[in-house]
């Protein structure tokens, strides 16, 4: 009989939130294996000629302004293992139907000029939000970043804010971003960087907690940017993978794991489809969805029953369609403020952004769609040969439904006209495409359910203590020793590293306990939150 594969940790996924895992667990000593389904590690931060030759396009995500800002990363000296920043001339232009710009730069005194134009006074709204944030970033960063409830963190906002400051800050973090638009700005380029913003997430204008996101995302532009890893998204996960090797850890692709190995409630292992098995000495930690988790790796048989019917009621967010281009040269925009931002929102007004997110609620295809697009180039000459651009725009779909070529065809098409309009001659430029719809997402990387890209809507109903069920909010699970790592647990989708950093010190923490106190106090959890 073959010898079992043993290590300290079973690492489920190699998504950046795995090998976050992966690397805390390898800096205590742990003996760390990451399973990884696809041929090559990375997940959702990963990189590919799909276009045209010398022309690197990120699959999946690409710009990163939590992960620059993250404090996660940032103790993980990325750095130092190959890892550089690359930055557009400006960070984000929001273009309007009427060819008019919202420009945020790490510049303040840009971005307050471009607000300026559209209200006066609304230049110096914006510098004072910009002041707030510096004061708050820290101890906000740790509490986005770190476990539920952020005890310390909160702190922090208190020391900073007081308390009659922060039960404000509170009620705006609650606010739709309309709303909040509507507080702070008379005119409308405040108003379209917190919306546009907030559509980077699944809300749209008008609902709750949108204006945080709006907020958070512009605050951070303005900050770090919205920078990108020279070379390619990819290169990001080389340096946590390089960095993960030099410290013993090990990352095993084309080894799809089946099924996690329970003995008397806990997790001891795994089997991948090849029929392997691994013994998990420690922990498992799962950079998957918790639903293809609990029900497929797990069985619901092994769960508590409310835990099953919560998971019935998962809300994912919705499907995302995305083109990458290879254009012979840069894009011709009519507005000059386009042609030096590295990423772009396209495809409506403030009422156009509701829109589209009214239709995507109610199942239809917006007729006018909202274009979440990236120059690469133009941020990382590293991206495709000189004189060329590097281009990619997505677009969410309503779920569950069947995209055929020609159907994908026709929706890139539509894609295209709405750059077109802004930018006459685009279309000349392409020379070659590659469409990816929801189902070639999920192909290319599982965890990203009919091309759900957060694994997990951003509402309220599904953050903080009800992520990814109601009573979470934290990264242990009712069977002992398994963790959730990735996106669906708190704090969410991004490119952070939070949820593996999380997962990582909870199994940390559950080693230091001895004798039966850590399980006990699990099974007390667990009948407390599912009965």
């Amino acid at each position: 009989m073959p010898d079992i594969e043993t290590a300290d940790a079973v690492v489920i996924g190699s998504g950046p939130n795995g090998l976050v895992a992966a690397n805390i667990l390898a800096d205590a000593g742990w003996s760390v294996l990451v399973l990884e389904a696809a041929a090559e590690p990375g997940g959702a931060v990963r990189t590919g000629e799909i276009t045209a030759p010398g022309f690197r396009n990120d699959l999946f995500s690409a710009f990163y302004p939590l992960g620059a800002a993250s404090p996660v990363f940032d103790r993980l000296g990325l750095e130092r293992h190959g890892l550089t920043w690359r930055h557009a001339p400006e960070v984000l232009a929001h273009v309007f139907p009427d060819d008019r710009v919202a420009l945020l730069s790490r510049d303040l005194t840009t971005t307050a000029k471009s607000l300026e134009a559209f209200a006066p006074g609304d230049g110096d709204v914006w510098r004072a939000e910009f002041a707030k944030w510096q004061r708050i970033r820290d101890p906000l960063l740790a509490a986005v970043t770190g476990p539920f409830p952020p005890v310390r963190a909160l702190r922090g906002l208190l020391r900073e804010l007081g308390s009659a400051e922060l039960l404000r800050f509170v009620r705006m973090a609650t606010l739709p971003a309309r709303r909040l638009g509507e507080e702070w700005f008379a005119g409308d380029g405040g108003k379209i960087l917190l919306a546009g913003n907030a559509m980077h997430t699944d809300l749209g204008p008008d609902q709750s907690a949108g204006g945080m996101f709006g907020w958070l995302l512009t605050m951070l532009g303005q900050d770090v940017g919205f920078p990108v890893p020279e070379g390619g998204a990819g290169c990001l996960t080389d340096a946590l993978v390089a960095r993960l090797s030099a410290r013993g850890g090990r990352v095993a692709c084309g080894r799809r794991v089946t099924k996690v190995l329970l003995g008397s409630g806990a997790a001891v292992g795994v089997r991948d489809e090849h029929g392997e098995l691994v013994r998990a000495g420690r922990a498992v930690l799962a950079d998957v969805p918790a639903p293809l988790l609990y029900l497929d790796l797990v069985g619901e048989e092994h769960l508590p029953g409310r835990l099953v019917s919560d998971l019935g009621r998962f809300d994912w967010d919705d499907a995302t369609i995305k083109v990458d281009w290879a254009l012979a040269g840069p894009v011709p925009w009519t507005a000059p403020e386009a042609a030096r931002a590295g990423t772009l929102h396209l495809g409506g007004d403030l009422d156009g952004l509701a829109g589209n997110s009214n239709d995507l609620a109610c199942g239809r295809i917006p007729r006018n769609p909202f274009l979440l697009a990236g120059q690469m180039t133009t941020t990382d000459p590293a991206r495709s040969p000189e004189g060329t651009e590097s281009m990619w725009a997505y677009t969410h779909v309503p779920r569950g439904q069947r995209w055929s070529a020609d159907r994908l065809r026709r929706r890139a098409d539509r894609i295209e006209q709405v750059i077109e309009k802004h930018a006459p001659g685009f279309r000349d430029l392409i020379t070659a495409r590659a469409v990816s719809g929801p189902s070639d997402l999920q192909d290319r990387n599982a965890n990203l359910v009919d091309g759900a890209v957060n694994q997990g809507t951003a509402a309220i109903h599904q953050q903080l203590v009800f992520r990814p069920v109601p009573g979470s909010g934290r990264a242990d699970t009712p069977i002992d020793r398994l963790y959730v790592a990735g996106a669906s647990a708190h704090p969410g989708g991004a490119v952070h590293g939070a949820a593996g950093a999380n997962a990582a010190r909870a199994a940390l923490a559950r080693a230091k306990w001895t004798g039966g106190g850590y399980v006990a106090m699990n099974r007390l959890v667990n009948r407390v939150v599912y009965g």
